[in-house]
């Protein structure tokens, strides 16, 4: 399928990976891992052709097809939802037209010995036979079942691509290379947009419909449901596993452990060396002992321990200043935008230390309601905000408040009080702000950056009811992993609004779905809820039928 040979990666006088090589087979589902700056997105960018290596190359069949998803793009505006996702088939109506073409060419002609009309008729029907060996003559119905697939609802089909927001018009790009069916599918962060039931849906499609997959996501159930093997980038070069994410964390902290041994028993043997050639170096019957020892040091290739697993880092939030019993009462709360209804009556009574998950399709109310209860916008019903209730609120665009004259040191530093303030380094570093990237001014720093900064401020300022939209979004595995045991021991009242089911799963206990204009109340944990989900979707399967 692919060949990867002999990959080096420089830039600025740093190395990012040097001499990789693996092979992509047929049937692969592989997760690309390692901490963010390791490469993975560079290495995706290599394989597929949108970048060069500094030395090395990739090598693949001139007839397969490789399709890659980066992590930003635009839709082009000026087509329908419909329409745009049917360019997956440009190629064809090309070929289509081009068969045409000859064809009205070979009518037109009369010389019908010369060597110039046989090859005319040779040419027609290869391409022909290649139109026809591709079953595309049910098109339309292929682009609805993966627009619905990835959440679109039919009135979407023909609405302009335009009237779409970043992360749909992210769903359209995959909707594409899904259709194309390619041989090999190089996906960067595909779930980073996409709502419960569409990772569902397309982990499903990968597991039973691709043909070869690599994909980076920090989206740990996904990667964990989808894939067979992991290849880990660090300290640039690679791990081949040939098992999924589970297994080879298990694999990775063994050969840690074994490296770190290695380590220990190399040092304390060049420590031994070291003081025998002090000791004896100007001792003349010693002399061939000293060199020898001398030149074996000199020869000698370091242990390297790869790159320590902070994950140990605990953050804890402040004391929450305690709150009535009751932080939030909601009776009967309605929204709608003209005719359009986003929910209606909805009834929520959310406890003091209830941890809640709001989930649901994109679109269905879950930000909306989160700004109901901010008081950003109007509704009707009654919404009542519980005694002495402090609120921290995450939202999306969270980054755009931040002040950008400050450094990102400052920042965190204004705001910690107490012990924390011994730790902010250890807090950055955890968010991905180690060694310079502390003091990078906030106007220079990425959208994620941003996210990410905002995200440590509200962990560190003493509120009693925290709500998150949208938190893990811009974080890496070993980051969400941080947050979800501060959160875990936070003792006030949590909604979080999100589709990661690995990050839900043993943080909340209560769910509440968003759907169909009404917002349900499930009194179980995210596994219970998808569990349960999966069966009514079936018994309504069995009703249709």
């Amino acid at each position: 399928m692919i060949s990867a040979d002999g990959l080096t990666v420089e830039f600025g006088g740093t190395t990012l990976f040097a001499d990789v090589s693996f092979v992509i087979n047929e049937k692969d589902r592989i997760a690309l891992m390692g901490k963010n700056g390791a490469g993975k997105s560079t290495l995706l960018k290599i394989l597929s052709g949108t970048r060069t290596p500094s030395k090395g190359k990739v090598s693949a069949s001139k007839d397969d097809v490789i399709a890659y998803l980066p992590q930003h793009l635009m839709t082009e505006d000026g087509r329908t939802v419909f329409e745009e996702a049917s360019m997956a088939f440009v190629h064809l109506f090309e070929m289509e037209k081009e068969i045409e073409a000859l064809n009205k060419e070979l009518e037109e002609r009369t010389d019908y010995d010369s060597d110039s009309y046989y090859e005319l008729i040779e040419k027609v029907s290869a391409l022909s036979e290649k139109f026809y060996s591709i079953d595309a003559t049910n098109y339309e119905a292929d682009v609805e079942k993966i627009l619905l697939g990835l959440g679109f609802k039919r009135e979407d089909f023909q609405q302009q691509t335009s009237h779409f927001s970043g992360g749909w018009r992210m769903r359209i790009e995959l909707a594409k290379i899904l259709l194309r069916k390619p041989d090999v599918l190089l996906l960067d962060e595909p779930t980073n947009h996409l709502d419960i039931e569409s990772i569902q849906w397309l982990e499903e499609f990968l597991i039973n419909s691709a043909k070869a997959v690599v994909v980076i996501s920090h989206d740990r159930a996904f990667v964990d449901n989808i894939t067979t093997r992991t290849i880990e980038v660090t300290m640039g070069r690679i791990y081949d596993y040939k098992v999924n994410y589970s297994k080879y964390l298990e694999l990775r902290k063994e050969r840690r452990e074994q490296q770190q041994k290695q380590f220990d028993d190399q040092q304390k043997m060049i420590a031994e060396t070291t003081e025998f050639i002090e000791r004896f170096k100007g001792t003349y019957s010693k002399t061939l002992q000293v060199q020898s020892r001398v030149k074996m040091l000199e020869k000698l290739e370091l242990v390297k321990v790869d790159e320590e697993d902070t994950s140990a880092l605990r953050l804890k939030f402040p004391p929450s200043p305690r709150s009535g019993n009751y932080p939030a009462i909601l009776e009967n709360v309605s929204k709608s935008y003209g005719d359009h209804i986003v929910f209606k009556n909805a009834n929520l009574t959310i406890e003091r230390g209830n941890k809640i998950a709001f989930v649901g399709k994109n679109g269905e109310g879950k930000s909306t309601l989160v700004k109901c209860i901010m008081k950003e916008i109007e509704h009707e019903g009654t919404l009542t905000i519980g005694h002495n209730v402090q609120i921290g609120y995450f939202a999306q665009n969270q980054a755009s408040l931040l002040d950008e004259d400050l450094t990102v040191f400052q920042t965190i530093d204004d705001i910690a009080v107490g012990d924390v303030r011994t730790r902010i380094k250890d807090i950055l570093g955890a968010f991905m702000f180690g060694g310079d990237n502390a003091f990078k001014k906030v106007k220079v720093l990425s959208g994620g950056e941003k996210t990410r900064l905002a995200m440590i401020k509200l962990l560190l300022e003493p509120v009693n009811l925290l709500i998150l939209d949208e938190p893990t979004n811009h974080l890496d595995m070993k980051t969400k992993d941080i947050l979800k045991s501060a959160l875990n021991d936070f003792d006030g009242t949590l909604i979080v609004v999100s589709h990661d089911r690995d990050f839900l799963d043993s943080l909340v206990t209560k769910v509440y779905e968003f759907g169909n204009q009404k917002v349900t109340e499930h009194l179980e944990d995210i596994y219970g809820f998808l569990q349960k989900k999966k069966l009514e979707n079936l018994r309504e399967l069995e009703r249709n039928k």
